[in-house]
């Protein structure tokens, strides 16, 4: 049986403090959740802000391969007609395949926050859902504080799912809005319902008591056929539901069908390229995905599992795209290695692989991350299969060359009292045997020594010109070593057909940009040769 996995990262999820995504974010992070699987995608609430809007624009023009992406909206307002509410109009608008709509469930927040009758609360309902149906599309119905309702009057809230099921909605999705309850009461009453609705019933679970997983297994286990959640639990408060820790559990536990057949191994990747988005700290205790999940530290722990992983692991760490840690000696990462060395058919070395395993682990230690970088680990492995036999592995991948040699660079910061800091970049490089000498004002000091950067490599290298910076994330990877501490900026790029990422660590934010932006540039070099040698 195949559970439905419904993720609104890009709603609920932006909603938690601290999180912000940008529209080209929102637009990777949809590609990669439909590259897994994952059924349907929020992209957010079309009235809400301009940049929801572009969103549902933008992504009309990505060739997803599985997901639906949806549009979350509300019911229509009171005493007013669909045809005139701004909100159900820009639902429409956005011309995604399913909609959702969130009602009120809970008669105390029909009288004292919508301040409106029960009946006209039904009426909105049913209106807002027939409205979306007569345009052609498909509608989920988010019962918001369902729970709660259901505590406090049963009978009106099971009348507002008999309305939206009535109306057309083929999904009732139950809401702990408020994250108070238990699991024993959610299987009760999601029983309950199933036995009075038509349609199928969804879950969405809060974390306030620290119990929306097990909450939302209950959910699936009485009957419901959807869930809805964030990657990493991402949301307000105490956050939503973790659909990293649903999906494992869904899959390995119960069996039941979830993502694309394979995709499950990819778990990790896609919880730390979130993290990464979000510009967020891995949790490293984090159920199935987190660095320590599968750590072993020391006395008789790593002594059983040297002898059988089960003793001390509840799965197989490769089945969700982690790995084990055995502390102690650091025989750690060879999966990970193996798993994103195996497209340029090398991996049968064994030799290479333990060079490779071997800088990662010493990068890793100064503050490297390569989740969301696999441009600069594409060089990483160049540079290390050059000096490592490049006559056995020439015809597997290209070996690394330079493409242009640092002479020096020099960033000025000029503040005026007048007006706007001014920045100005100079960088001095060999290109093919020549010294090129270029200076480029700019917003910051990336953005100059990108422009001077491009002015002294155009004219070598003219695509270039199709290539910019999407992105630009610092963290500060050693916090307490105060004003001294390493930082790790991580840029993302993107030309006409593809968008990669690319890591730098340095004690100086200027250094560690200028090592993210080679590595951006030297992979963007790298790939258009390949392409151009592929199409020939």
């Amino acid at each position: 049986m195949r559970i439905a996995i419904y993720d609104t990262t890009l709603r609920d999820g932006s909603q938690g403090e601290g999180v912000n995504f940008s529209l080209q974010d929102k637009l990777l992070l949809t590609k990669r959740l439909d590259e897994i699987g994952i059924d349907y995608i929020e992209g957010g609430y079309p009235l809400s802000n301009p940049k929801d809007a572009e969103y549902f624009q933008a992504v009309q023009q990505l060739p997803l391969s599985h997901a639906k992406v949806v549009a979350f909206g509300m019911t229509r307002k009171k005493n007013t007609t669909p045809d005139n509410d701004t909100g159900l109009k820009a639902l429409i608008a956005a011309q995604t395949p399913v909609v959702t709509i969130v009602g009120k469930t809970w008669d105390f927040h029909v009288t004292n926050v919508l301040g409106t009758s029960l009946e006209e609360n039904l009426r909105m309902i049913a209106d807002s859902i027939t409205f979306c149906r007569q345009q052609g599309r498909e509608v989920f119905y988010d019962a918001e504080h369902f729970f709660d309702g259901y505590r406090a009057n049963a009978e009106y809230a099971l009348r507002t799912l008999q309305t939206a099921a009535a109306a057309g909605a083929s999904v009732v999705i139950l809401c702990d809005t408020n994250g108070g309850t238990m699991p024993e009461r959610i299987a009760e009453v999601v029983q309950q319902v199933r036995r009075e609705l038509p349609c199928d019933v969804g879950i969405h679970c809060h974390n306030d008591c620290d119990l929306a997983v097990a909450n939302s297994l209950a959910a699936v286990r009485a009957g419901a056929t959807q869930v809805q959640g964030t990657i990493n639990g991402l949301g307000e408060r105490c956050g939503n539901v973790d659909l990293i820790s649903v999906i494992a559990n869904l899959a390995l536990k119960y069996q039941y069908d979830v993502l694309k057949p394979g995709c499950l191994q990819r778990l990790t990747e896609t919880s730390r390229y979130v993290y990464e988005l979000a510009n967020m700290n891995f949790r490293t205790g984090q159920p199935f995905v987190g660095q320590s999940a599968f750590a072993h530290k020391g006395g008789m722990h790593t002594h059983a599992v040297a002898k059988d992983p089960s003793t001390y692991e509840h799965i197989n760490p490769e089945a969700v795209g982690n790995e084990r840690r055995i502390l102690v000696s650091e025989l750690s990462g060879q999966s990970t290695i193996l798993t994103k060395t195996a497209k340029y058919d090398i991996h049968h070395d064994k030799a290479l692989m333990a060079k490779i395993l071997h800088e990662v682990q010493e990068l890793e230690n100064k503050g490297y991350e390569f989740e969301a970088a696999e441009a600069s680990f594409d060089l990483l492995v160049r540079k290390i299969a050059k000096l490592h036999k490049p006559w056995e592995v020439q015809n597997k991948l290209r070996l690394y060359k330079p493409w242009f040699e640092r002479i020096s660079y020099r960033v000025n910061i000029e503040a005026r009292a007048d007006g706007e800091p001014i920045t100005e970049a100079t960088v001095r490089l060999k290109i093919h045997g020549q010294i090129e000498h270029t200076a480029s004002t700019g917003d910051g000091p990336v953005n100059a020594l990108d422009g001077a950067l491009r002015k002294a490599l155009l004219p070598y290298f003219p695509r270039l010109h199709e290539m910019h910076l999407v992105d630009y994330k610092v963290r500060v990877v050693n916090p307490r070593a105060g004003t001294a501490a390493r930082v790790r900026v991580v840029i993302e790029s993107r030309d006409a057909t593809d968008v990669w990422g690319t890591v730098g660590v340095s004690e100086n934010v200027i250094e560690a940009s200028w090592l993210a932006l080679v590595d951006s540039i030297e992979y963007k070099l790298f790939k258009d040769v390949e392409r151009r040698a592929g199409e020939l």
